[in-house]
């Protein structure tokens, strides 16, 4: 055992892992599947996410009504949640009522029943889901951005799939979606809090042991980085959204750590590059910040502002400039410094929470086998030199690879292309 982690794995390649924080009194517990959106083809485009929603409608001991009146009954809380590569059922509970929980989130991960009838009151359900992110402008011009920037790959499509797809779901195609992908070797348990190891093997080892493999699962295509793509979709809207895109670092990549880093100085935190230049010292823009996405085999690294429409153009230089000043080498070690406090303050104030300890234990295991102490982190990331950080910007910061995304009153399509052409 290592700071309080243990890990087992079942006879039937289930892993399962806690640990153990013996001075709180909450425990949360997740069941992640190493599937997502980038997984399904073009017509299962909404899969997982539908799978996500109907675990929680129904087994042959409870209804849906059940489900949310048990764990209400015990105060606790239990949620689930979809992205491009995992997919995890969760629940948080006071240590007394660990058995309740196990039973209940083992129950309704094992034995949904996937009804037809359930299935069709949560069609409009999903598609609500759907118009509300296109109705949310800064919402949807990420979902633009993502299909702009990664082309035709799985990674460039919305979770949510898109309504003509969830119109054709049915009990079939979610059975069938759920036996291929919900595979031993693909799920990991994780729980953090007041909790003995052998005792909640003992517990939750039996239901999860009669999970059986099914077939070999398909594997993942990598993308390829779309290049210099100008996308302009007009909306009648006050402001305009735009976002760029360039390439950024796979989820374990050895240098994350210093691209972290510049996330946070370019546009991470209220005293970053792009919020002081634009914003305060311009007033161009209430939003703007810098943001990355990460994938087991590539990345992303954004940009987002709204601003209005006259000022797309002068705000989309002053990005540019920002962007070009940190390639040409321009952090010093006094902003250097203060982003590896900040990052470190985020990280530790995160262990803080059993939740994001749990969730912690997940990813490390699924992206790289074995758990990470926050300490190793923490060196790591003061292990990053500006040099680091030079040679980082200059390789990703590539104009060549830059993708744009705007979402609102259509800006002049020329002056956008003279823009991007001296960069």
């Amino acid at each position: 055992m290592a700071h309080g982690v243990n890990k087992t794995v079942l006879g039937n390649g289930i892993r399962v892992l806690t640990k153990k924080i013996s001075h709180v009194r909450s425990i949360s517990m997740g069941v992640w599947v190493n599937v997502g959106a980038r997984d399904e083809s073009s017509k299962e485009s909404g899969l997982s996410h539908f799978v996500e929603h109907m675990i929680f409608k129904g087994t042959e001991k409870r209804t849906a009504f059940q489900i949310a009146k048990e764990f209400d009954a015990i105060g606790g809380h239990t949620n689930a949640f979809t992205s491009m590569e995992l997919t995890c059922y969760h629940a948080k509970v006071m240590d007394t009522h660990l058995e309740t929980m196990v039973e209940i989130l083992s129950d309704i991960f094992l034995n949904s029943r996937f009804d037809e009838k359930e299935i069709e009151k949560e069609l409009p359900v999903i598609l609500q889901e759907i118009a509300m992110v296109e109705d949310s402008p800064e919402e949807y011009v990420h979902t633009l951005l993502g299909s702009n920037f990664w082309g035709d790959n799985p990674l460039g499509r919305s979770i949510l799939g898109t309504q003509e797809n969830i119109m054709a779901f049915n009990e079939d195609t979610i059975k069938m979606f759920f036996r291929r992908f919900y595979q031993p070797e693909q799920i990991v348990i994780s729980v953090a809090g007041n909790i003995e190891h052998d005792s909640f093997v003992e517990l939750i080892g039996p239901a999860f042991e009669a999970v059986k493999s099914s077939g070999q699962l398909p594997g993942r295509v990598k993308p390829e980085i779309c290049s210099k793509n100008i996308s302009l979709n007009h909306r009648k809207l006050e402001l305009a959204h735009v976002c760029i895109g360039t390439k950024g670092l796979s989820i374990t990549d050895p240098n994350r750590y210093a691209l972290s880093l510049i996330n946070t100085i370019l546009g991470g935190n209220m005293s970053s590059r792009l919020f002081q230049e634009i914003r305060e010292r311009k007033g161009l823009a209430y939003s703007v910040y810098s943001f990355l996405s990460s994938h087991v085999d590539a990345g992303m690294f954004g940009v987002y502002m709204g601003v209005s429409p006259e000022k797309v153009n002068e705000s989309l230089e002053l990005l540019l400039k920002e962007l070009q000043k940190v390639k040409d080498n321009t952090i010093s070690e006094i902003e250097i410094r203060n982003s590896k406090e900040y990052t470190k303050g985020s990280i530790l104030l995160s262990v803080e929470s059993t939740e994001n300890q749990m969730v912690r234990l997940a990813q490390n295991e699924i992206h790289f086998g074995k758990f990470i102490p926050v300490e190793d982190i923490i060196t790591r990331v003061e292990a990053v030199t500006q040099e680091d950080i030079s040679n980082l910007a200059e390789t990703l910061l590539d104009t060549k690879l830059l993708t744009l995304t705007t979402l609102g009153t259509l800006p002049d399509r020329k002056a956008i292309e003279n823009i991007l052409s001296r960069f």
